[in-house]
């Protein structure tokens, strides 16, 4: 009796406490962290967020996933960099987090993507973000169109276009 007893036992869930107080067991958390990564990887998440991601063609350790990056963007709009979405990210709930990623955003930010995003598939990136933890330096702040960057940046004015007319 007393060895079934301990065998039902081993077999009951982990219960963890997520943000909003909502109850999920061990194995609902995994694989909702598991399908943020697949997001945030099909989604582009690392191709601006991911130092050098782009520039080794993904071969970059997880462990610096979606920490920022110092390259800004550079448009009519200013000058904007990849946030640290890891700090994002730790700093809300993830009722804020939900929030965030559907507010609009300078470009090249493809935030119209996200605002089509289901809350769980939103949900499910922030889980994947907290669980990589805390992780590199905020990125640079914007900068206002005509002010110096000290930082390299991508050019992302167009070139060449046809006359107004």
């Amino acid at each position: 009796m007393r060895a079934s007893r301990m065998r039902l036992t081993s077999v009951v869930p982990v219960v963890i406490l997520a943000a909003g107080g909502v109850v999920i067991s061990a194995t609902t958390h995994d694989r909702e962290v598991e399908r943020g990564r697949y997001l945030s990887v099909i989604g582009g998440c690392n191709d601006c967020h991911t130092p050098g991601y782009l520039e080794k063609s993904g071969a970059v350790p997880e462990g610096t996933w979606l920490t920022g990056s110092a390259v800004g963007f550079q448009g009519p709009w200013g000058t904007t960099y990849p946030s640290n979405l890891r700090l994002v990210a730790g700093a809300m709930s993830d009722a804020q987090w939900v929030m965030h990623a559907r507010a609009a955003r300078r470009p090249p930010m493809p935030w119209f993507n996200l605002r089509t995003m289901s809350d769980a598939d939103l949900r499910a990136i922030y889980a994947y973000l907290r669980s990589l933890g805390a992780g590199g330096d905020a990125a640079p702040a914007y900068v206002p169109p005509g002010e110096h960057v000290a930082t390299p940046y991508i050019d992302f004015a167009p070139k060449n276009l046809p006359p107004a007319g």
